[in-house]
């Protein structure tokens, strides 16, 4: 799986350059939120599934739980290290396949999901979420609400991060949201691309049908309001 694109630029660190600026607080918030929601007692065992650079975690490690993340790239995860203890540990792991553990709750964060060239990628990752949990646990995917992303799109803009200027174009394709990013660092030119299938709430209903799960709660952002396709920001889903 190395060779696909989200192996290169999530392990880039203009990747973490460009995004250095969300929001640690919306974060933070949405992590109170979702444990109170949720009753998790603490010591309750938690998996950050695509953990990045391991700020969720770290976080909700802080809260008192058992935490591990995982994540495909190399050098988030060797960044992550730094903040383990023995109720917070980092592996590298692809989320198509099963960690093996069962946890109280299973957290898939920050649109880190629908990245997969395979169709059958996005069922095989539903599936070992649903053998990562114990009775009882519950699975989070906190994904884009295609729909309002789709007619919003900002063709084309320009980021200036860090004397680096980001050109960012967007558009869809096949059926996929895709972000072209390129730049120039000490006069050496990058191309990257980010890609996400524009998945609905039909589309996930039927992965946690064929995986045998059910949707509990639906919620359309950070402070867990209700859903709604025309105008929220995210597409929360909680099932077991």
């Amino acid at each position: 799986m190395e060779h696909y694109w989200y192996s290169s630029w999530f392990d880039s660190p203009y990747y973490h350059i460009l995004y250095k600026d969300r929001g640690q607080e919306e974060a933070q918030g949405f992590m109170n939120h979702l444990t109170a929601f949720l009753k998790l007692p603490k010591q309750s065992e938690i998996l950050d599934l695509a953990c990045g650079k391991g700020r969720h975690s770290v976080y909700l490690n802080q809260l008192g739980y058992d935490v591990v993340g995982v994540d495909l790239s190399s050098s988030s995860i060797a960044y992550a290290k730094q903040f383990e203890n023995q109720t917070l540990h980092f592996k590298k792991h692809d989320m198509c396949f099963p960690y093996p553990k069962k946890f109280d709750a299973v957290f898939n964060l920050f649109t880190s999901f629908g990245y997969f060239e395979a169709e059958e990628d996005n069922l095989r990752t539903i599936k070992a979420i649903r053998e990562e949990l114990k009775p009882g646990g519950f699975g989070v995917i906190d994904f884009l609400n295609a729909e309002i992303v789709i007619k919003n799109l900002v063709s084309s803009e320009v980021k200036v991060v860090d004397n680096i200027s980001f050109h960012i174009e967007k558009y869809m394709k096949d059926g996929h949201i895709i972000k072209d990013i390129h730049f120039e660092d000490n006069d050496i030119p990058y191309n990257f691309t980010e890609k996400v299938k524009a998945l609905t709430m039909n589309d996930f209903e039927g992965y946690f049908s064929k995986a045998g799960v059910t949707l509990k709660h639906c919620f359309g952002n950070y402070g867990l309001s209700q859903f709604d396709a025309a105008t929220s920001e995210r597409l929360i889903l909680i099932f077991n």
